[in-house]
């Protein structure tokens, strides 16, 4: 939906449904339902997840007819996709596979292209459009450092491929679309540091030269291009367990002359650690230990005297949990956005606060987006049904934003 600081929808990963037919079943379920609460007169956004199954079902013509009726006569429309997982979400094991095809990989190109060729079609005129991605790979898949540099610069190379095909959309009459990199911890790009790094030191040399060549434009034509087309997604959750200040960021993109495609809403846990041996650390501890589950990546960025310690999941910080260098826990878990507590453990709901609060003062992306997934791994005394959550979520943000 617009709101007076961008556009502001949910991503449709929360529902099930790796086959179009069955997540279009669940758009249709709950997408009016949403809109009648938060935009019954006005045109409602989607932020639209599909995986590599969906989106060869939805490339068929007469299935991308249906969605687009569909979606006239539900007053909504798509302006933004997330891209990040290429298969399946829901009750399967995800946790390091949500990277699986990796940028060095042909599928994750064709897949992206494929995604921004049904986000073209289906994108309102006049209005951009926005892909989420992944930070390249995993970092803990390349074992040294000339595998990480192999696996960076293949990575590089075809994301460009993709950013050739946006740049003739656009020059052949058609929408601004940009591909947003999500840093994430342990992806191979983790926080703004090593975007920045990237984007200078690997992106730019090696896409001005390919630009140049393949659509016979000046290097700072090139440049252009790539900027405009290769964004940051700003996943809230993902900066906090980074301990990034988002005030920070945006000035540090601002002196850079990058731009951030996509603000994407989503909340961590955290929580100090008492002394350790003592009953208020184990209660601590209990309950992250609580909230451990197979599915997804929880991440563990622990805060140490000495700095930043990193866990590639809650079972190995809990491994760990007598370590007395350790101050704080954040770990990677998108719980819902309205609450700061969880028991013994807080929210990064702050760093949400003062994030909506720039993007008040200043708007710096025209993108906005809940993402919320891990209702099913929650006590149950904070589930509600998914329609009265997925509202509560968006009104929650609303009221930030018209503070």
């Amino acid at each position: 939906m617009r709101t007076n600081h961008g556009h502001l929808t949910y991503c449709t990963n929360i529902h099930p449904g790796e086959g179009w037919d069955e997540h279009f079943k669940q758009l249709r379920q709950h997408i009016p339902l949403v809109k009648a609460v938060l935009s019954p007169s006005q045109p409602f956004g989607i932020g639209l997840r599909l995986s590599n199954k969906a989106s060869l079902e939805l490339s068929k013509e007469e299935q991308l007819t249906a969605f687009k009726q569909w979606l006239k006569e539900q007053d909504c429309y798509v302006f933004t996709m997330n891209g990040f997982p290429y298969g399946g979400f829901h009750h399967v094991k995800v946790k390091d596979q949500v990277h699986v095809p990796d940028w060095t990989q042909a599928d994750r190109v064709i897949y992206t292209i494929r995604l921004f060729r049904l986000l073209a079609a289906l994108l309102p005129e006049g209005m951009e459009g926005s892909i989420s991605t992944s930070p390249l790979s995993y970092k803990f898949w390349a074992r040294c450092e000339e595998e990480v540099n192999s696996v960076t610069e293949s990575g590089t190379l075809n994301l460009l491929l993709v950013v050739e095909q946006l740049a003739r959309i656009r020059r052949n009459g058609g929408p601004l679309l940009h591909i947003d990199i999500e840093p994430e911890p342990d992806g191979l790009l983790e926080n703004s540091q090593e975007y920045i790094h990237w984007y200078f030191q690997r992106l730019l040399p090696a896409g001005i030269p390919f630009l140049e060549d393949k659509l016979g434009v000046t290097a700072a034509e090139a440049a252009d291009m790539i900027k405009d087309h290769v964004q940051l997604c700003y996943d809230v959750c993902h900066f906090a367990l980074a301990y990034e200040q988002p005030a920070q960021v945006l000035a540090t993109m601002r002196e850079h002359g990058l731009k951030i495609g996509k603000l994407q809403i989503s909340a961590a846990l955290k929580a100090a650690l008492p002394a350790a041996g003592t009953p208020k650390r184990n209660a601590v501890i209990a309950a992250f230990r609580a909230f451990n589950e197979p599915i997804y990546l929880h991440q563990v960025l622990a805060r140490t005297a000495a700095g930043i310690q990193h866990y590639p999941d809650l079972p190995e910080a809990l491994a760990d949990a007598e370590n007395p260098q350790v101050l704080e826990w954040r770990s990677h878990f998108h719980v819902p956005l309205f609450i700061d507590h969880y028991g013994l453990l807080s929210a990064t709901q702050e760093d949400i606060r003062e994030v909506l609060a720039l993007q008040q003062q200043q708007a710096f992306t025209a993108h906005m987006e809940v993402e919320t997934y891990t209702w099913e791994v929650l006590p149950a005394d904070l589930k509600l049904p998914m329609d009265q959550s997925i509202a509560r979520e968006l009104t929650w943000v609303k009221q930030q934003l018209e503070l």
